[in-house]
């Protein structure tokens, strides 16, 4: 009796083993046989736990592609992707498999989606992940009939090569995705010059934006940082002869360092190493240096700010044309318009032909026209205003520019470069008449000061409670106000206790003022209610300007949050110089009221006024 238990058990524990090589056919190995195939979660590893395969969703994104990454690293990074532009919908009715001697993708409907498509007749194919991240075909010995080191996509690895094949003209090329969730071939390609073979040529496209200068023996002439010690860890080779030119890397000094380089589609290419210890990824190089230096990178009248985030904005009166691409990273769709020019024709509103909005501080955009016979300002803005194609006009060096295409390559510069200048590009008059103005004024004052306004009413009451000794707070803990308290300190959240006149006549916004006080680390002492006679601690007085400067930025990314603040306030932490809050500059120069000008640092957006 307990021989046949024992042979039952023996029988169901062998049936279960089947079962599960039948529907896990490649778990826990390199390969995938003639008679095996890949979908769902199943993966294959490279024989040393370098690489892996399988199916993969990039993002947020709904769709899936065959990929290979790096098993050891815990944030998946892919560095090779079969079906770029062919995704499936449902990885687990999909199935990667070797038939009739290529590999091949079905999607959910049994459909072809990839191949690669070799003229093989072998009749016992296997597809392997080697360790150096390289996936091939062989037939029944050892000869590859196809490997995915021929057909890279964004990524250079250690040992794989870019090419250019001087017998058939053919290149390996890095090409970059579309966005971090379309790893579809995107806009830039990093390839070895056919001309001139001892270069490498990063390009938009068609446009060369940048080049590496010819090959020395160790490095680009053009990037002399390869020279430097960092680069120790790197050995990197040419090879050119009558059959082919060629560019390839390795690791040197140590054998574990886990490094990649890739065409990214922020139209950089960069060199990445892995630090374990830190568990993330290391930038060692970009080329070229700096976003900004990226042609087109934000697309028809984006703007570059290479110390913000994120690098391009769309100038006031424009918006991102596709907005799903341009949350993804992607601004090489540009911006268009929020209200199209009707050149010539009036505004029934205010009478008004279309107007011009000053941007200060700028690298001024490509394919400029000069107008020699123009000798003032506004010489030049009649020029471009008589011309329904002028877009922009800019007077500096006693010469006129005007521009008659869509704007590009704009960069926002701080006020100390002396590459900045100010440009006036034209807007339809119904985006700023004098009503819009009016509503800016009300709207933005009312929701970019009210935080502003109530931590400075609460300053207000802590002295003045302070003062009389009238407080009372537990040791440790923050000092309790109620609605009511600031209701009075705001005079019921008014604008009016914060808008004076100055002896001159003129009107003074107070948050504006503080504000800007506060950043140019003037008298704070000096923007207390004269009631107070300068008693006041003025260490906190900074603090509560400071964390109100913070409140009202901008990009929203850069606020605190409410737990930070109470921690800024209870003395926990401490908060770096704010940047101008640009919101609050529309108050700061009321000399003309035809006039809102906004200028801005760092994170903010660009210097601009409108001139009817």
């Amino acid at each position: 009796m307990g021989g046949t238990k024992n042979y039952y058990y023996s029988m169901l524990t062998l049936l279960f083993i089947c079962f599960f090589i039948n529907i896990h056919p490649s778990f826990g190995a390199d390969s995938i046989l003639a008679n095996q195939s890949l979908s769902g979660n199943h993966t294959i590893v490279s024989s040393g736990g370098n690489y892996e395969l399988g199916f993969f969703e990039p993002g947020n994104s709904s769709k899936y592609y065959i990929g290979i990454w790096f098993k050891k690293v815990p944030e998946q990074t892919v560095v090779w992707v079969a079906n770029r532009e062919n995704p499936v919908s449902n990885k687990y009715s999909s199935e990667l498999k070797v038939v009739d001697g290529n590999l091949v993708l079905f999607d959910e409907m049994q459909t072809q989606v990839w191949s690669t498509e070799t003229n093989s007749t072998s009749g016992s194919p296997v597809a392997v992940l080697l360790d150096d991240g390289n996936l091939v075909l062989r037939n029944g010995s050892s000869s590859a009939l196809w490997q995915s080191l021929d057909y890279p996509s964004h990524t250079w690895l250690p040992g794989s090569k870019i090419s250019y094949n001087k017998r058939t003209n053919k290149m390996k090329t890095l090409t970059s995705w579309k966005n971090s969730e379309d790893p579809a071939p995107g806009l830039y390609t990093l390839e070895v010059d056919p001309i001139n073979n001892q270069s490498v040529i990063l390009w938009n496209r068609t446009k060369q934006i940048w080049k590496s200068g010819p090959w020395d023996g160790q490095a680009f002439s053009l990037v002399p940082e390869m020279r430097h010690n960092s680069y120790s860890l790197f050995n990197f080779n040419y090879v050119s002869n009558e059959n082919e030119t060629s560019f390839s890397y390795y690791v040197t000094q140590n054998t574990f360092l886990i490094s990649r380089t890739i065409m990214d589609f922020s139209g950089q290419y960069q060199l990445f190493s892995w630090l374990e210890k830190n568990n993330k990824w290391s930038l060692i190089w970009s080329l070229p240096k700096e976003q900004c230096e990226v042609s087109d990178v934000c697309g028809a009248y984006g703007i570059c700010n290479q110390i913000a985030l994120p690098p391009c904005n769309c100038l006031p009166g424009f918006k991102s044309r596709f907005e799903k691409s341009w949350s993804l990273g992607d601004y090489s769709g540009g911006c268009v318009r929020n209200i199209m020019l009707e050149c010539g024709k009036t505004n029934a509103s205010d009478g008004q032909k279309e107007v011009f909005g000053k941007y200060s501080y700028i690298k001024l955009p490509d394919n400029s026209q000069s107008v020699s016979y123009v000798q003032s300002i506004g010489g030049c803005k009649s020029v471009c205003l008589s011309n329904c194609t002028c877009s922009a006009y800019s007077y500096h060096d006693d010469t006129c520019f005007t521009w008659n295409t869509d704007l590009f390559n704009m960069q926002q510069l701080s006020k100390d470069d002396i590459n900045g200048k100010v440009i006036y590009i034209r807007l339809s008059p119904v985006e700023f008449s004098i009503k819009s103005r009016r509503f800016v004024y009300g709207a933005v004052g009312g929701s970019s000061a009210v935080m502003l306004i109530i931590l400075l009413g609460l300053l207000f009451v802590v002295i003045r409670r302070r003062k009389v000794k009238s407080a009372k707070a537990v040791e440790g803990t923050l000092v309790s106000y109620g609605y009511k308290d600031i209701k009075i300190a705001t005079k019921n959240f008014s604008e009016r206790r914060n808008m004076d006149q100055t002896r001159d006549g003129k009107v003074d916004f107070f948050p504006a003022r503080a504000a800007k006080v506060t950043i140019d680390r003037g008298d704070i002492l000096g923007i207390l209610d004269p009631n107070l006679d300068g008693s006041a601690d003025i260490e906190q007085v900074t603090k509560i300007c400071k964390l109100g400067c913070w409140c009202i930025q901008d990009n929203e990314n850069v606020r605190p949050s409410m737990s930070q603040i109470v921690q800024v306030l209870e003395g926990i932490t401490d908060m770096n110089q704010p940047p101008d809050p640009q919101r609050l500059q529309v108050f700061m120069d009321m000399d003309n009221e035809e006039d809102i000008v906004f200028f801005t640092e760092k994170l903010s957006s660009p210097s601009w006024q409108i001139q009817s």
